[in-house]
């Protein structure tokens, strides 16, 4: 039920933005960029205060709530926006941010109890345990996908979109999620318990010293000096990345610098804990090498809710069987696929397993970038040739979404599964909190990587009918007047490419091989670095 709650809301929210609130692509990218970082940073706090106070059920009880609220709040404000945008608008940022702390006290902590279900004889099913546990999740993901974008998405016969129907979507999330928190309230007690009977994920006073391993400690201690260290680390951070971030942007110029900062203070702090042994310290070192890489993933996997949803909207041909598929439900298909192959994938990681072939995580990590690298390499060279009018066939859409999903199977689900493996009990819901810190990034830059997206052939077709040449303003082969200009960015037009990293991005072809340069190299030096990062694991496959 939090899987509809998230990739219900998800699946419209960057539509919602650019046609009811009347917002650029580009910064409703960096906008959902930053919200789905906060999402995954926020997870630190939730894990910490669910590790020192209330426990694994009381925060999942908490957060669940809370996203409720949030997604009951945005159905407000898809109500208001045709009377009061500035309302709507306020109250959207604030439903963004409710969602955003709870997200904090649900994700790290549901994680943790998984982890929790086998006893420490039992940590080598964990890899197929998250398999499982990743396929029933993206059921509710897969019905998210579908009901919200049906009953939010709403377009007519001749293609005009009904952008009051948005609330319906988010009014079915926030039911999902109340639905999803009840459940769990009255059936914890009976399915989330030990083989013995104890129930699993009460208060930190309450943990078996069983629970532990041999000559594991049992509580963290962080001194007054490491903290100041974190502290004085994320404000240098921050300031630092602000310092390079070009604009004004909020969004880019606060919240980014924030989640990249919080990030790498707080991991550092568990470094800093004085009860850590040279191998526990190692194999935490294993958990931020393979978070590092899993930012690479997620910043081209997340494009599914911006870049690749406005091109689904616009420049794609989304017929399937005289049915025209909604531009947001679209991203349905990587659900499905992973309702589909999750158990396949699990079956495989237990036959190799027996056969003692079974590869590291670090190279199912890096199979994972590599079929990323791929899947846009191959919708890179399908968008070659569309020019400023064609229209993609959504067939290269689908493909692209079975090989991420394929991706995902290889890398999301495994990642997870390592934390359990590696990280100390008394750091559990924390180091799961890291983990969702490289997500926190990975979402962040995908933010930043969805705003270039260069001009769809609708922005061609509306600067024509507004009477103005949009390649050849692109191409600086005609300067623009002041009032041309202006009609431009009424109409959410943008009147020069974008660039990262010092590179021009002048249309689809060179926006989707950026993706396939950053996953393809990082595939390749993380499947460089695994004997070393064997060695550090010490045992641990």
């Amino acid at each position: 039920w939090e899987r509809f709650n998230f990739y219900g809301m998800r699946a419209i929210l960057t539509l919602f933005m650019v046609n009811s609130l009347l917002m650029k692509e580009e910064e409703a990218s960096i906008i959902y960029g930053g919200f789905l970082g906060l999402c995954y940073l926020t997870p630190m706090l939730g894990g910490f205060i669910s590790d020192r106070f209330f426990g694994n059920r009381n925060c999942i009880l908490l957060g669940g709530t809370m996203m409720a609220i949030g997604q009951l709040l945005l159905f407000i404000s898809a109500s208001v926006f045709g009377t009061n945008l500035g309302l709507a608008n306020t109250l959207m940022w604030t439903a963004l941010g409710i969602i955003v702390f709870g997200n904090g006290f649900f994700k790290p902590n549901i994680s943790s109890m998984v982890g929790s279900l086998y006893p420490k004889q039992e940590k080598s099913k964990l890899d197929t345990a998250f398999t499982i546990f990743y396929m029933g999740i993206n059921i509710g993901a897969f019905l998210g996908q579908f009901i919200c974008p049906f009953i939010g998405d709403v377009k007519d016969a001749g293609g005009i979109r009904d952008i009051h129907a948005f609330k319906w979507g988010f009014l079915a999330a926030s039911i999902a999620m109340l639905l999803g928190t009840a459940l769990f309230f009255f059936l914890k007690n009976k399915y989330v318990v030990t083989p013995e009977g104890r129930p699993i994920g009460g208060l930190p006073s309450g943990q078996d010293a069983g629970d532990y391993e041999e000559g594991e400690s049992q509580k963290a201690e962080f001194s007054m000096g490491s903290i100041l260290i974190t502290v004085l680390v994320f404000l240098g951070l921050f300031f630092a990345f602000n310092y390079m971030t070009e604009g004004d942007n909020v969004v880019k110029k606060y919240i980014y610098p924030l989640i990249y900062s919080s990030g790498i203070a707080l991991a550092l702090l568990i470094l800093l804990d004085k009860t850590l042994t040279k191998i526990e310290t190692q194999r935490i070192w294993v958990i931020y090498i393979m978070s590092f890489f899993i930012i690479f993933f997620w910043a081209a996997f997340e494009q599914a809710g911006s870049s690749l949803t406005f091109i689904a909207d616009n420049q794609t041909d989304r017929n399937i069987m005289g049915w025209n598929m909604p531009p947001s439900m679209v991203q349905i298909f990587n659900g499905i696929f992973v309702v589909m192959f999750a158990f396949p994938f699990s079956i495989l990681w237990d036959k190799l397993r027996a056969k003692n072939a079974e590869p590291l995580s670090t190279v199912k990590q890096s199979i994972g970038l590599m079929l990323i690298a791929l899947s846009y390499f191959i919708i890179a060279n399908n968008v070659a040739d569309l020019g400023n009018s064609g229209l993609l066939a959504i067939k290269w859409l689908i493909l692209l979404y079975l090989i991420q999903t394929f991706a995902e199977l290889c890398l999301s689900p495994i990642g997870l599964s390592l934390v359990g493996k590696l990280a100390p009990k008394r750091f559990a819901s924390l180091a799961y909190g890291v983990f969702f810190i490289s997500s926190a990034a990975g979402y962040a830059l995908s933010g930043t990587l969805g705003s270039i997206l260069p001009a769809t052939g609708d922005k061609f077709s509306k600067a024509k009918e507004l009477g103005i040449d949009l390649q050849a303003v692109l191409d600086k082969t005609v300067t623009p007047t002041a009032e041309q200009l202006a009609i431009l960015d009424q109409n959410q037009i943008s009147a020069y490419n974008k660039s990262f990293a010092g590179f021009e991005i002048h249309n689809l072809y060179e926006f989707f091989m950026v993706f396939v340069v950053l996953c393809g190299i990082a595939s390749i030096i993380l499947f460089l670095l695994t004997p070393v990062i064997k060695k550090m694991m010490h045992g641990v496959k």
